[in-house]
Order: structure tokens, then C-alpha cells, then sequence
């Protein structure tokens, strides 16, 4: 089988469903997840116990009382220490074991494509890698973005790898608990592990961006990771023939009210919408507009987790279904202030099924600005750039000798001319102006008290 292209792979399967067929979990560890799995696997998996009968453990519904890190009189799998993944307490005493993680194959992040094997002859992704012991999930995403790739994957918790495609007939996708070593620059999030690699967008976590699909995710700067302090972020959302852009947040986690996210009318630039510590989003946001301005900003201050938002947009009544052209564009740098009027590049995503069925996935493709200037310059105006610069040149190279002559002018006193007088070897250069010509030509002083100026003019 050949190699299939990146967006040809992810489209496989088809486009997901619709607008309320929301992941339940976003972030890489599913600390937030919220699910209803009750058992470590689907299949077979151990039965997960109560968290209000879990006392003699650290994570229990009396500790937490008020429904803090998911807890509460139920038995569903949870995070509440920022492990890895979500995981829950199990009796099963024969191997000693109190708890294990769960394989919640729906709980993906869409932009995070699966773990996969890395046979490594050939490896999975074949372009720049690097390792560090201080690698991080958005680190490594960060790395393979600047060096333009479309695909980053960690290994082993300390190797980043690059890439473009992803050969599914070579290397099998594993179930999601195989890539859970920790990383090493941050032990709260999972970088695949011993042969196995966890493959990220990298489109996920950066600064701005300009969509124009009828469906996609944004995530806050840096994602899955904290955001950054100080920065500010614009993402522009174009969907021409759409009548209102529905904006549905399942995940909003901002430190203050400094710290804020605005919606733009953006023909206006009028604020919409705008949400912060102390007014999160609590509904499905509906904006009657086809272009839209999402803005991010943070203070110096504290951090936070940030946000995932996905939009929806809804066509016109009679104007049937929305466009999901797709073109190829130039990737941008991730920075910490991206204006969307200065922008020349912009991304389309798509909205799809997982690779497995199993998740909701986000296919980012790149386009570049139509209509791009001609900057072929004709050949005589070079040949005329050329003759104004050599008679630039020879201006500037006559001034110069004038300003020298000028200055040689000055009387010599008398010992300085009988130095002269007596020195025949270093007779003076004379210049004669006239107009539209200057000559140079060896002359004698006829006497050290004339009155004729080196510049003699006819």
C-alpha cells in the first residue's frame, strides 16, 4: 500500500457528524474529562471503585467534597493529580494493584492523532528530530512548527521527531495507554514511549491564525501546556455565505479578569463577546456575522490552562451547503501578537472522524494568498538604473576632486614654497573647469605670490 498524503490519511474515515458531536475531553492528559467510562477498558477492563468509598486512598468525595477534580459519589475514571491520563481506583488484590489507567479511546484531543508503533526502519516521521531532557508536548510541537512540518510526534519522553506523512500501512496505531511515559521536561503530560509515538497537529497550541472551514478547534497559545504571560493573539474566522458562527467553549480556564477573551465583529472591529475569569462562557456563543475576530490576551500575572473553542458556522437560508475547499498554504511562525490585517497567509481546517472511529479529529491545511504580485522588473529599466547610478558615481568622484583642489588653493607660506620651488618632483596637480568638462593636467606654479586660483575658469 502506498504512502498516503497527511490530509488524505486523516480523511479516510469522513467528517464528523455535527456541531454537538463535541470531544469529552480536550487536554493531552484528560485531567478534565468528564466522561462516564466506569471501567479501565471497555473490553474486559477491572471495575472501577466509588470515589466515596475510597478512604483509605488520597483521592476520595470526602476530601473533595464539592465536586473538586471530578470526585464525587460515582465510580467514573478521572484525573484529579494531573497524571498522564485518567485513571481510578481498582480491588483487584491479587496483584496488588489499587489502581490503573483507563483506556478511554474517545477521549482525544483533536489535533492529537494517536500513538502509534515506531518500527524506526523506516520511522514513523523521517524529518528533523531532536532530544532533549527537558521535553514538553507543546516544546516539541513548537520545534517541528518552526521547521515547517505538519506533523510532530514524541517518543520515549525525551525525542521529538518532524514530518509530513504517516505511512499507516507500516506502523500500526496502539491503544493510547502505550504512550504514556511521561515527558521529561514536564511529568503531568504524556510523550509516547519505549517504540511507540504520540503524533500532535502542530497547528495546536500556536498564537493566531485566519480559518475559513465551516468547522474547527482553536486552542489558547501554548496548549496543552499553560499559556505564556504576556501575550495577545488574534485568530480571524472568514465563512463566506455563512448567516451566524456558533462559538461552543469546552474548555475555559483563565487566572483573573485581566486575562480575556473577546469576540470582534470583524468588518466593525466592535467587541461582541467577551469572556473572562469572572464571566466564563456558559452557553453556546451565536454570532450573526460571517467574519469574526477571536481575540486572546494575558497579563504578566498568573497563568492558567487557557481555552479550546470550537465554531460552527451556519449557512444562509437558500444558500446551501458552505464551502470546504481546500488549498495549501505557507505556515506561520508561532509569535505572541498576530494581526490578522497584516497576516498574508491563511490556514483552512477541516472538522473529521478519527483515524479509528474512535475520536474527533482536525485537519489543518495550508494556503497561501491568491493573486500573488508580479515582481519581474523589464530589462531597460535596469539599464537605465545602471546609467543613473555611474553618473552618480562620476558627480560625486568630480566633487570630491574639486573639494581637494579647492582646498590645495590655500597661499604656501615662504618656506613651504622654497621647499617647493626647489622639489620638482612633486609639482602640483592643477584642475581647469570649464563647463561640462573637468581636465587634469600637471602644472608649475609660476610664482609663489600669484594671484591665479587653481580653478581657472574661460
Amino acid at each position: 500500500m502506498a504512502s498516503l498524503s497527511w490530509p488524505e490519511a486523516l480523511l479516510r474515515n469522513g467528517t464528523i457528524k455535527g456541531f454537538s458531536c463535541v470531544p469529552e475531553c480536550y487536554t493531552a492528559n484528560g485531567e478534565d474529562y468528564r466522561g462516564q467510562q466506569n471501567q479501565t477498558s471497555l473490553h474486559n477492563g477491572l471495575q472501577c471503585l466509588y470515589w466515596n468509598e475510597t478512604l483509605q486512598h488520597p483521592y476520595n468525595s470526602v476530601k473533595f467534597p464539592n465536586g473538586e477534580r471530578g470526585l464525587g459519589p460515582h465510580n467514573y475514571c478521572r484525573n484529579p493529580d494531573g497524571d498522564v491520563g485518567p485513571w481510578c481506583y481498582v480491588a483487584d488484590n491479587e496483584d496488588g494493584v489499587y489502581w490503573k489507567y483507563c483506556q478511554i479511546t474517545t477521549c482525544e484531543m483533536p489535533g492529537n492523532f494517536g500513538c502509534f508503533k515506531d518500527n524506526g526502519d523506516p520511522p514513523t516521521l523521517t524529518g528533523s528530530t531532536e532530544t532533549s531532557n527537558r521535553l514538553t508536548i507543546p516544546g516539541c510541537i513548537s520545534y517541528c512548527r518552526a521547521q515547517r512540518y505538519k506533523l510532530a510526534g514524541m517518543e520515549a519522553g525525551y525525542a521529538c521527531f518532524c514530518g509530513d506523512h504517516l505511512d499507516y500501512s507500516l506502523h500500526e496505531e496502539m491503544p493510547s495507554t502505550e504512550c504514556n511515559h511521561v515527558c521529561f521536561g514536564d511529568h503531568t503530560q504524556p510523550c509516547g514511549g519505549d517504540g511507540r509515538i504520540l503524533i500532535f497537529d502542530t497547528r495546536v497550541g500556536s498564537c493566531g491564525g485566519n480559518y475559513t472551514s465551516p468547522s474547527a478547534v482553536l486552542y489558547s497559545p501554548d496548549f496543552p501546556d499553560h499559556y505564556q504571560p504576556g501575550r495577545a493573539c488574534y485568530w480571524t474566522i472568514q465563512v463566506p455565505g455563512a448567516e451566524a458562527i456558533l462559538f461552543d467553549f469546552a474548555l475555559f480556564d483563565v487566572a483573573d479578569r485581566t486575562d480575556m477573551v473577546e469576540m470582534l465583529d470583524g468588518y466593525t472591529n466592535q467587541v461582541v463577546a467577551r469572556f473572562d475569569a469572572g464571566n466564563p462562557p456558559r452557553d453556546t456563543t451565536n454570532i450573526s456575522a460571517d467574519f469574526v475576530i477571536l481575540y486572546f490576551y494575558s497579563d504578566r500575572a498568573e497563568q492558567a490552562r487557557g481555552f479550546a473553542v470550537q465554531y460552527q458556522a451556519l449557512p444562509r437560508p437558500g444558500h446551501g451547503p458552505l464551502d470546504h475547499e481546500e488549498e495549501e498554504e505557507e505556515e506561520e511562525e508561532d509569535t505572541s501578537a498576530a494581526d490578522p490585517e497584516q497576516e498574508s497567509e491563511s490556514t483552512t481546517e477541516r472538522s473529521n472522524a478519527s483515524l479509528s472511529g474512535r475520536s474527533n479529529q482536525v485537519v489543518y491545511v495550508i494556503t497561501s494568498t491568491p493573486g500573488e504580485v508580479d515582481r519581474n522588473i523589464p530589462a531597460w529599466t535596469m539599464y537605465a538604473m545602471a546609467a543613473l547610478l555611474t553618473l552618480v558615481v562620476i558627480a560625486t568622484v568630480a566633487k570630491f576632486l574639486l573639494h581637494m583642489a579647492e582646498r590645495s588653493s590655500s597661499y604656501p607660506d615662504l618656506a613651504v614654497a622654497e621647499t617647493c620651488a626647489q622639489n620638482t618632483a612633486s609639482d602640483p596637480w592643477v584642475i581647469l573647469y570649464r563647463p561640462s568638462t573637468i581636465s587634469l593636467f600637471k602644472k608649475k606654479l609660476k610664482s609663489h605670490q600669484s594671484d591665479l586660483s587653481p580653478l581657472v575658469k574661460h
